[in-house]
Order: structure tokens, then sequence, then C-alpha cells
């Protein structure tokens, strides 16, 4: 599919909405931009997010799975 764009004057490209139905894109997609030997090339960013974690909450995550491994330990012993 082809199709004829505008750029503003602040470098906003519209992309036409038949495009971005056939391609998938939604509001706040994320596309990559590079220049080839034929032009411009877009294509969709694949992005991940991404959570760090505070102090506070890595020893929540510490202390769940001691407190799961003391209720596996007892299940073990009363397998027995």
């Amino acid at each position: 599919m082809k199709s004829t764009v505008t750029i503003t004057s602040r470098g906003v490209v519209t992309l036409p909405a038949k495009l971005r139905e056939a391609m998938g894109l939604k509001a706040d997609d994320v596309l990559i931009a590079e220049t080839t030997a034929e032009g411009i090339l877009l294509r969709p960013a694949v992005t991940l997010p991404v959570e760090s974690y505070s102090p506070k909450r890595i020893r929540e995550f510490d202390d769940a799975e001691a407190e799961l491994a003391r209720v596996l330990a007892r299940k073990g012993k009363r397998s027995r």
C-alpha cells in the first residue's frame, strides 16, 4: 500500500487511517525511522515496560519467597 503524506513545519507526519489500520497501528505506538538506500523506512518498535524496584519492594519479594519456602517445607514434612 502506498500513501502520500505531508510533513508539517514542526516535522509531524500523519499516516492515513487506512495505512494505520492495515498495519495495526494505534495512537501512541512507537515507530523506528531509519534511512535506507530507497528512502525512509518506518517500522513498529518493540517496547517492553521496565519496572524498577525500590529496596523496600525487593525486601517484600524476599519476604514472600521466604514465606513460600516455609509453607513448602511444612507441606513436605506432612507428606512423608
